[in-house]
C-alpha cells in the first residue's frame, strides 16, 4: 500500500523579510529559510507550505493579510500566471537595490573576492517594452482561466479543438500548455499586433492551420519569433511543423500585406521533436534575411539565429562599461572571447590596434565578419570553434599575446582550461562580462587564486527589469 502523503502546514501571519534568488522572497520560520514567490518584503501573509526539507521550505501565498508598503500594482493582468516578470509588484528602485546585493553576495560569499570598487548599478531607462526579441509557441492546449472553464462547462456540447488552442508563452512546469495573451509589455506594440494577427488568422481557419500537439507530434503551426531594432526594422520568423505550400503562402502573404513595414519575413519547416531552429534551414519569403541594429554609428546585422542582447538600449550601456574597463589607448591587441556576432569586438575595434574574436557558433562568426566588413573595420579576425580547443598556447603564439582580454561567456561560465590559458597569456587587463554572478564569482576565484590578478572594479547593468536577472562587468588588473 502506498504511503499517504503528509499534509503540509498553512502558516498564518508570516512577515516576509527580504528577497532571494530566482525572483522569490524569503523569511525565516523555526530556524528554516522559507522561500515564497510573488511576495514583497514587509508583506504579512498566510502561507501554504508546498515543500519541506531539512534546511528550507517553499510556500505560496494563500492570503495577504497586510500588504507591504513597498508593494505596487503590477501592470500586467497575467502577473503570477505567466511567470516571466516576477518582480512587477516591486518598485524599480527596490529591484535595482536587490540586484546590486545579489552581485555583491556572489562575489564576496561565493568567490571570496575582494573588489577594489563597486560602481553604482546602471538601471534601464525603459522598464516596459524593452525587449527586442520574443518567441511564442502555438499549442492545441492553452491555459484556461476559471471564467473560461465556467462558460465551457455550462455549454451542452464539448468545445471545438480550435477553441482550446493558443499562441503565447509556455507556462512554468507545463511543457505543452501556453498562456494565450492579448498584450505583453515586454516587446514593442507592433509585436502584439503581429502576434494577434497571426493568431486570429489561423484560428479562423482551424482546418488549414491546426495548432501543434507536442505530445502527438502533429499539426502545422509551431512557433513564432519576432525581432525588432532601435532603427525600426522588424523580423518575423514563422515555424511550421511540415510543408503545406498553399497554407504557408497564404499566411505569409497576408502578413506581408497587413504589415508592409516588415523588413525580414522568414519561415522554417521544422519536423523535429523539439522547437530549436539552430540546425534548421531558414527560408526568406519577403525582404532581407537579416535586420540591422545601430550603435555609435556602427551597424550590426542580426539574422534569425544570431545572438544579440535583447535590450538594445541597455546593450549599449553594457558595452560602454566593458570598453571603459578595457582602458584602451589605441595600441592594444584585444582578444574577445565568446564574441557572438562580434558586437563587442567591432564596438572596441576603433579604440585598439587589433581584435581577435572567438565563438563556438560558425553562423555567428560569419555574422561577425560581415559586421566588420559593412562598417569598414579591417583590424578584426574571427575564429569559430570550442573555446577550450581554439584558445591554446599555439593559437596565442600565432596571433600574438593579448594586452586585454574581454570575455562574455554563457551562463555556465568558462571552462577551467580557458581560465588556465588566460592566465598563461597574462594580459594586462581582463574584462569579464557575465549574465550569472554565481559562475562569474567561481571563475574570478580561479583567476585570482595565484595572486597575479586583482579585481579592481565591478559594475552591474540591469538588462531585464521586473526579473531577477542581472549582468555584471568586472575589471581584473595584473599586479
Amino acid at each position: 500500500m502506498a504511503r499517504k502523503k503528509k499534509d503540509l502546514a498553512l502558516l498564518e501571519g508570516i512577515t516576509i523579510t527580504g528577497l532571494a534568488g530566482e525572483g522569490k522572497a524569503l523569511t525565516h520560520v523555526d530556524g528554516k529559510v522559507l522561500f515564497v514567490p510573488f511576495a514583497a518584503p514587509g508583506d504579512v501573509c498566510d502561507i501554504q507550505i508546498t515543500k519541506k526539507k531539512s534546511s528550507f521550505m517553499e510556500g505560496k501565498i494563500a492570503r495577504i493579510v497586510t500588504p507591504s508598503p513597498e508593494r505596487i500594482q503590477p501592470i500586467c493582468s497575467h502577473f503570477t500566471i505567466c511567470g516571466g516578470c516576477k518582480w512587477q509588484h516591486l518598485p524599480y528602485a527596490l529591484q535595482l537595490q536587490s540586484k546590486e546585493q545579489v552581485v555583491r553576495d556572489a562575489l564576496q560569499r561565493i568567490g571570496k573576492i575582494e573588489v577594489g570598487k563597486y560602481l553604482p548599478i546602471l538601471g534601464s531607462a525603459e522598464t516596459e517594452r524593452y525587449r527586442n526579441k520574443l518567441e511564442f509557441t502555438f499549442s492545441h492546449k492553452r491555459w484556461l482561466f476559471p471564467e473560461e472553464l465556467d462558460v465551457l462547462n455550462a455549454r451542452p456540447t464539448p468545445p471545438e479543438p480550435y477553441e482550446l488552442s493558443g499562441l503565447g508563452y509556455h507556462l512554468p512546469g507545463m511543457f505543452d500548455k501556453v498562456l494565450n495573451i492579448d498584450t505583453c509589455y515586454l516587446g514593442a506594440e507592433v509585436m502584439d499586433e503581429i502576434r494577434l494577427f497571426v493568431r486570429d488568422y489561423c484560428s479562423a481557419r482551424p482546418e488549414e492551420y491546426p495548432y501543434f500537439d507536442l505530445r502527438k507530434q502533429e499539426g502545422l503551426m509551431r512557433t513564432l519569433m519576432l525581432r525588432t531594432t532601435s532603427t525600426g526594422e522588424i523580423m518575423v520568423v514563422v515555424v511550421f511543423y511540415r510543408e503545406d505550400e498553399a497554407a504557408r503562402i497564404a499566411l505569409l502573404t497576408a502578413l506581408q500585406e497587413r504589415f508592409p513595414q516588415i523588413t525580414a519575413l522568414l519561415y522554417v519547416i521544422n519536423g523535429k521533436c523539439n522547437d530549436t531552429i539552430g540546425d534548421q534551414e531558414i527560408h526568406c519569403f519577403y525582404g532581407r534575411e537579416y535586420i540591422e541594429e545601430e550603435m555609435e554609428g556602427l551597424r550590426f546585422r542580426i539574422g534569425p539565429k544570431s545572438f544579440y542582447q535583447t535590450n538594445s538600449r541597455q546593450a549599449y550601456e553594457l558595452y560602454k562599461v566593458a570598453r571603459e574597463f578595457a582602458e584602451l589607448t589605441g595600441s592594444e591587441r584585444v582578444y574577445d572571447l565568446y564574441t557572438g556576432t562580434g558586437t563587442i569586438a567591432n564596438f572596441v575595434a576603433r579604440q585598439c590596434a587589433s581584435v581577435v574574436g572567438i565563438e563556438y557558433v560558425p553562423e555567428a562568426i560569419e555574422d561577425a565578419r560581415v559586421n566588420s566588413k559593412v562598417n569598414g573595420i579591417e583590424n578584426t579576425l574571427f575564429y569559430a570553434g570550442d573555446m577550450k580547443d581554439i584558445l591554446t598556447t599555439d593559437f596565442i603564439s600565432e596571433h600574438g599575446e593579448p594586452d586585454v582580454i574581454i570575455t562574455d561567456p554563457p551562463r555556465a561560465g568558462m571552462h577551467e582550461d580557458v581560465v588556465a590559458t588566460i592566465l598563461r597569456a597574462a594580459p594586462r587587463r581582463i574584462v569579464y562580462v557575465s549574465c550569472n554572478p554565481a559562475t562569474q564569482a567561481r571563475d574570478l576565484q580561479l583567476l585570482t587564486a595565484t595572486g597575479e590578478y586583482s579585481v579592481t572594479k565591478s559594475r552591474a547593468v540591469d538588462m531585464f527589469p521586473h526579473t531577477h536577472h542581472i549582468e555584471n562587468v568586472v575589471q581584473l588588473v595584473r599586479r
